[in-house]
């Protein structure tokens, strides 16, 4: 495993780190012997970086990763995230801080990962979403700024809103951020255009997420996959969805062929590329999954000519769940 800076905040981290979604819920089928597992096996692997919520499973990832961590002797930087009070997801433009980030709330939630965890304090605590509109008083940041000078958080950072990820550059600029979580993969290449250099610029430390794109980019799925109605992507590969994304791999695939990389390996290297990257978060269902993904860290950087092959497959969506 490989170890990168994370931004300036002096901590190392494993350039894969374990996405711990799937294992709170919400990814239908998930065992919790299978999720332990996993932990494990990424951990003995050289895995340091773990990223939850309490949005996932209600505080379940959480308390399984405390199982887990109780029973190991590393020393491992967790990051979690607290979703807005109340809705909408993702919050509108009308939305009031105060209102969906109290401060009150965010010590309430923050106690609630402690609790799941089994810590005194919390590596980096995220805000789970955001919008632009609080770029202009962000107060909610204020609040973790002050549990990070009572000792309850070390450093402090805000998840993107999908649909609108540079939300979050002028706060990189302002310094107000330790860390920033960003979606960067084959698909959606947007970030490197002025996100990433930011972040690198800034200082800021970098979780990406989704490098898969929930999946599909592991190259595994077929056109006519139907996801289970209690997994979120039978709603995210809605309609025609898994279909038009599954021809997109397929192309990757032939464009790869010979290269001596699958398609997930691929995928995973690209994430990883970038200078201002500090860290790629896979989703880790098993042992298995975790050894398949951590070897990507002791595989050769992609090759420039392959890098450009692979920014011709960038896919402007817009916003994936409104339409085509």
């Amino acid at each position: 495993m490989k170890f990168r800076k994370f931004g300036k905040t002096g901590l190392k981290v494993s350039e894969i780190g374990f996405g711990a979604w799937a294992i709170g819920g919400s990814w239908a089928g998930q065992q919790e012997d299978d999720s332990i597992a996993a932990l494990h096996k990424a951990l003995d692997l050289g895995v340091n970086f773990i990223d939850t919520a309490f949005g996932y499973g209600m505080g379940k990832s959480e308390q399984i990763i405390g199982k887990v961590l109780k029973a190991r002797k590393e020393k491992v930087i967790i990051a979690s995230k607290i979703p807005p009070d109340k809705e909408p997801w993702p919050p509108t433009p009308y939305c009031a801080a105060r209102e969906r980030y109290p401060e009150n709330y965010i010590r309430k939630m923050t106690e609630l990962s402690l609790k799941n965890l089994g810590r005194d304090y919390i590596d980096i605590m995220q805000l789970h979403t955001w919008t632009r509109a609080w770029n202009r008083d962000p107060v909610p940041l204020e609040y973790l700024a002050r549990m990070k000078e009572e000792g309850k958080v070390r450093f402090i950072g805000v998840s993107t809103p999908e649909h609108d990820q540079n939300a979050l550059i002028d706060l990189m600029r302002s310094g107000i951020v330790d860390s920033v979580q960003v979606i960067y993969n084959i698909f959606e290449q947007e970030p490197a255009a002025e996100f990433l250099p930011t972040a690198l610029k800034c200082g800021t430390g970098v979780i990406v997420r989704m490098a898969f794109d929930e999946g599909v980019l592991t190259g595994k799925y077929k056109a006519d996959h139907v996801f289970p109605k209690d997994d979120f992507r039978s709603r995210y590969f809605a309609g025609d969805r898994i279909a038009r994304a599954v021809g997109r791999v397929e192309k990757i695939g032939q464009e790869i062929s010979g290269s001596g990389y699958t398609v997930a390996e691929a995928a995973l290297k690209f994430s990883m590329m970038h200078p201002a990257v500090s860290t790629v978060i896979a989703g880790m269902r098993n042992s298995s999954q975790a050894e398949m993904n951590i070897k990507a860290s002791g595989l050769p950087d992609l090759p420039p000519e392959l890098i450009l092959k692979l920014r011709d497959h960038a896919w402007v969506r817009a916003f994936w769940y409104s339409g085509k």
